[in-house]
């Protein structure tokens, strides 16, 4: 008995690879540690099965009157859609549902950390960041910046160096500056602005 025996291994597919994928898309988009798959099999064939548990109904349809043989390409792509597809669409689901207002009062968000939660919106906005000596950078945070995410410490690249004045006031770019990196150790606060 060899688990690559072609039952064992459909069984398997069947069972595994749609909670795989949920988790691996989860874990795409929401920022957390490192996850060790070797001990995520429950975890996977559980949401497998959730995935099927929704997904019965469909299941049920293309599995009867003879729609398997009659429409052969459609099957093939329901099923495709059944293993692959809607697997990928639970986690962005639940983290839409999470956000949604009268659910998002009741449960924590996900998203464990307010740097996190910030640069995922991606929104273009200008930054002040206090640093830990008492100087203040000024920035602009657009398309080409970058902030990491959980679990990596805090840093951010501003993609330009703003000079400011005594008050805050962001007064001109630096010249010929490509951006800055900051890191975690320096920085106290970061102070944002509408783009």
């Amino acid at each position: 008995m060899s688990i690559w025996e072609i039952d064992k291994l459909q069984l398997f597919l069947i069972l595994v690879v749609p909670g795989f994928i949920s988790i691996k898309i989860y874990d795409l988009i929401i920022p957390g540690e490192r996850r060790d798959f070797s001990k995520a099999i429950v975890e996977a064939i559980a949401y497998s099965s959730i995935n099927f548990v929704l997904l019965s109904w469909l299941i049920a349809l293309i599995n009867s009157g003879g729609f398997p043989a009659n429409h052969q390409v459609i099957y093939a792509i329901l099923v495709v859609l059944i293993m692959f597809g809607f697997p990928v669409l639970w986690p962005i689901l639940f983290l839409k549902i999470t956000e949604w207002k009268p659910i998002a009062n009741k449960i924590y968000h996900p998203i464990q950390k307010p740097w996190d939660w910030y640069f995922r919106k991606g929104e273009p906005c200008w930054v002040i960041v206090h640093l830990k000596d008492g100087r203040k950078i000024g920035g602009k945070y657009d398309e080409n910046s970058f902030a990491s995410s959980f679990p990596a410490e805090e840093q951010i690249y501003l993609e330009e160096i703003w000079r400011l004045d005594k008050k805050g006031a962001f007064i001109e770019a630096t010249e010929r500056s490509k951006g800055m990196i900051i890191f975690k150790e320096e920085i106290l606060s970061l102070e944002f602005f509408k783009a």
